[in-house]
This record gives structure tokens, sequence and C-alpha cells, in this order.
């Protein structure tokens, strides 16, 4: 997903963005206790051998190590149950990108500390209307879930958080793919906790909270998902 950057150059003022106050059962859902047993999904995932690696070891803007797929048929069909359950979803489906390709949908990542940062974007309205990450450590800091954001602007007031149409993402709604380092704040904090999904409105902005670890075993492993409904 298209991620703004952070500027070191003077910004210009950015458009605002509607704001929707992330709520609990509209706009996001936490899942707990998903998969029967996380426990063989995460040993599973310690021992593959084709990770792709992204920053800071290649030239990637995508942190950490990924690798595809995450969760096997039986398991990723349990989650979509939960998923339109929540939801009230009649059918969930991964839709194309142009030309062809998919999303990073049900893509395992693993980032540890320092090799990323909160980077708050959304996910494409035209690739998916829900998005969900699944904790896959049982021993990350709290601190270390997903967080929502809403705009910070001059003089301590207070922007949106929500992409709409005609934008499909962020860099979109803001025109730029270049933002100030302080142009958002956290407004809602969901924490980290192993076999916990969090599923969200995929037009929200929204980053992971933070990072942890040095090995593959601490470091932050999750699941990622996008689907259209």
């Amino acid at each position: 997903m298209s991620m703004p950057q952070r500027s070191q150059r003077s910004p210009r003022p950015l458009p605002v963005l509607p704001y929707r106050k992330p709520t609990k059962g509209r706009d996001y859902w936490v899942l707990d206790d998903v998969l029967p047993d996380a426990d063989a999904v995460r040993e599973r995932c310690l021992a593959k051998d084709d990770w792709v690696r992204g920053h800071p070891y290649t030239s990637e803007t995508w942190p950490g190590l990924r690798a595809m797929p995450g969760l096997e048929p039986g398991e990723l069909a349990t989650v979509e149950r939960l998923v339109r359950k929540a939801t009230g979803a009649g059918k969930l489906w991964v839709q194309q990108a142009p030309g062809g390709g998919t999303l990073n949908h049900n893509c395992v990542q693993v980032v540890g500390k320092g090799e990323s940062e909160p980077r708050p974007h959304t996910d494409s309205r035209a690739l998916c209307r829900y998005a969900a990450v699944l904790y896959l450590n049982p021993g990350v800091p709290k601190d270390c879930g997903t967080s929502f954001y809403r705009q910070s602007l001059p003089g301590g007031r207070l922007g949106g958080n929500v992409v709409q149409a005609p934008h499909n993402n962020l860099v979109e709604a803001l025109g730029t793919r270049f933002v100030a380092p302080d142009a958002f704040e956290e407004d809602v904090r969901v924490p980290h906790k192993y076999n916990r999904l969090l599923l969200y409105n995929a037009n929200l902005v929204h980053s992971a909270t933070g990072y942890t670890g040095s090995t593959l075993e601490e470091k932050r492993m999750t699941a990622v998902f996008f689907w259209m409904a």
C-alpha cells in the first residue's frame, strides 16, 4: 500500500480529511482466540525459508521480512467466517490490482525494533473494503499493536482520518507522498495480543503502533489480509 513519507522540508498546507471517530463494532472489530492452533501457525512461519527482505536490508520501502501464504486454506476459511459474521458481509473476495496483480493478502510480515517506525497510511479503497492484522507473537509488548491516527494541523487543531471518493488512498487524498513528521497523531490504540485479529475499515488512517525484537522469534510477527465485500 502507498504510504506517505516523512518530509524534511517545510510542508505546504495539506487538505483536511473528514473525521470519523474509530468506533469498535462499527469501524473496527477485535476478535480474540481466532485460530484453533495459533502455535502451529507460528511454528510453521518461523520455519519458513522463503522470506523476501525489505528495508533496511534492501532498497524496498516496506520494512522487515515478508512471506506468502501465511495461513493455509482451512485456517483462512476460519478467519473469513469470523470476518463475515462481524461485519455482516455476505461475501469476501481478494480484488485484483491493475495489471492482474493482487495485494499482499494472507502475507506474514516480521518487523523488528529499528527496522521501521509508525507510518500512518490507508489501504486502497479500489482494492479492499476491510483489512485485518493477526498477531502471531505470544511475547510482544502491548504497545506493538495497531493504532488509528488523525491529522495534526497547525495551531494545535485536529483534522480527519478517512479517505473518501474520489480518492483511493491517503497519498491521493493529500496530494503528496511527503508529509511532516508531526502530520498525524494517535487517536485510538488497540493493544497487541497473541492470536488476536484486528479487523478495520481499510480507508481509516492506521499504522503499527511500534516494533520490537532483534531475532526472528522476538520480532513483531503478523499476518495481514485485504478483502473486498
